[in-house]
């Protein structure tokens, strides 16, 4: 589906190279300190980072932390860096980075080519969140020849953030020599496996909430998928996708949408008793999103749900900030074929829908 250049040591080697990484992590407060809650999307990219180290390549990383409200233009000389909101630093993935490095010097704000960030080491810099700046989510030419300037090659390895055309995605490697991650490659080629060439009979397994981006999927998987389980907070809208079911044409993809318990916070038991035989049935199983509000305490169907598919013997492909935080909760992540980094991204990839970060990289 998408034909990436394979990125080489003699790629890499005495070369300035930008890293677009994953870099958008849950965070926690502990001891009066803010650290990563999370860090299965930081490892995830590791491999690369050691890639480009090991050849010295002169590396800066440069990625985004949520959705800061507060932003200041880079492209105005009077913003200031004051102005931002705090929260959102990535600070405490810089000090996880150097504590996984086993760096000893203290990180302290600096500036390289007039963007804030930390020196790591001589040969590795770190930027500050990039959605500080507004023209980071615009798509912003100018602002990308700013973060462009002084790099040679551009490699991105932030697949979650592939669906959205922002500056460091999109128009970044527009301007640079540019190449696929290891990590994105491996994204692409497992997802494109499902879509192109599943063992089968293949089974997909949609809940969670947002039916805006979990109905296309839906839709999509009417041509591909043998069976596809709708659960969650999404089985809510059953109307909904029973008439796309209806509008749909050829096929024998068998559609199950549960029912939810009185407060609509999880399935039910008979729900999942329909679900569970499909599962054992199944060679391979996509699954993205919960089968109730865990966070609430119920949990009891996805955790049903997901020892099935460990006891069934599929090759599993998971996704989704929640599923995965639900998987790890109970130590079963690693009980899964692979966990896509992305939730919207892996979502959008599925549904046929466009990846500008993906598409600028062929």
């Amino acid at each position: 589906m998408f034909n990436f250049k394979n990125l080489s040591e003699e790629d890499i080697k005495n070369r300035n190279v930008f890293l677009r990484a994953d870099l958008d992590v849950p965070l926690k407060k502990e001891d009066g300190e803010t650290k990563i809650a999370d860090s299965t999307r930081l490892k995830a990219w590791l491999p690369t980072l050691e890639l480009i180290l090991k050849n010295q390549g002169n590396l800066t990383i440069g990625g985004h932390l949520g959705r800061p409200k507060q932003q200041i233009s880079f492209l105005d000389s009077k913003s200031s860096i004051s102005k931002v909101d705090k929260e959102f630093s990535l600070q405490p993935v810089a000090e996880w980075l150097k504590h996984k490095l086993e760096l000893q010097n203290k990180l302290t704000l600096c500036q390289k080519n007039g963007f804030y960030g930390w020196e790591l080491t001589g040969n590795l810099f770190f930027l500050e969140n990039l959605r500080f700046y507004k023209e980071e989510e615009e798509n912003n030419l100018e602002f990308a020849k700013k973060l462009a300037k002084g790099f040679d090659i551009y490699v991105n390895d932030a697949f979650a953030s592939c669906h959205r055309a922002n500056t460091s995605i999109a128009a970044m490697p527009t301007l640079l020599q540019h190449f696929a991650g290891l990590r994105l490659k491996e994204e692409v080629k497992v997802l494109s496996s499902v879509l192109e060439n599943p063992k089968r009979p293949l089974t997909v397994v949609i809940g969670g909430a947002k039916v805006e981006t979990k109905l296309p999927v839906v839709s999509k998987m009417l041509d591909i998928a043998d069976c596809i389980l709708v659960g969650g907070e999404i089985a809510a809208h059953a109307t909904t996708i029973l008439d796309t079911y209806k509008e749909y044409q050829g096929g024998k993809t068998t559609l199950l949408i549960a029912d939810l318990i009185p407060s609509g916070k999880e399935i039910t038991e008979q729900s999942i008793d329909k679900f569970l035989p499909k599962i054992y049935a199944s060679r391979t199983v996509v699954w993205n999103g919960p089968m109730g509000f865990f966070e609430g305490g119920f949990e009891k169907a996805t955790l049903e749900l997901a020892n099935a598919i460990i006891k069934s013997d599929a090759y599993s492909v998971i996704g989704g900030g929640d599923t995965l935080s639900f998987l790890k909760k109970h130590n079963l992540l690693d009980k899964f074929s692979f966990a896509s980094t992305g939730g919207g991204a892996m979502l959008d990839f599925l549904a046929g829908q466009k990846m500008p970060g993906l598409e600028v990289l062929v």
